[in-house]
């Protein structure tokens, strides 16, 4: 799994590629989410677009991700997910805490306050 990281906006978007199911990638993404968090940074948008796979410890890392930015005041949303992960959240339930987006305009306008 590789993790390219950019800020647009108020918002980090980490693009990732491969596939997500835990091992090493696991303990990268936690990384990942404390730096962003230490930064200030909790606006967070994971693109799923070149992710191939995910299993579950693969969500449990969304998981974990998504408490760590919410404890911190923020909020993390998905992009570009496949049918085939977008499936697997329904199946578990995930679409449920999961804000999910076709387009990274629409991802990163979850983070504009309502005027």
């Amino acid at each position: 799994m590789k993790i390219t990281q950019r800020e647009v906006g108020n918002a980090v978007i980490l693009d990732l590629n491969g596939k997500l199911t835990g091992g090493p990638d696991a303990e990268v993404f936690r990384d990942v989410f404390k730096s962003l968090i230490d930064q200030g940074k909790k606006n967070v948008v994971v693109n799923l677009e070149k992710v191939s796979w995910i299993n579950s410890t693969g969500l449990g890392i969304l998981i974990s991700g998504y408490t760590s930015v919410r404890r911190a005041g923020g909020d993390l949303v998905v992009m570009h997910a496949s049918d085939r992960i977008e499936s697997i959240l329904y199946v578990t339930k995930l679409n449920l805490l999961f804000k999910s987006f076709e387009a990274e305009e629409d991802a990163l306008k979850a983070f504009t306050p309502a005027s």
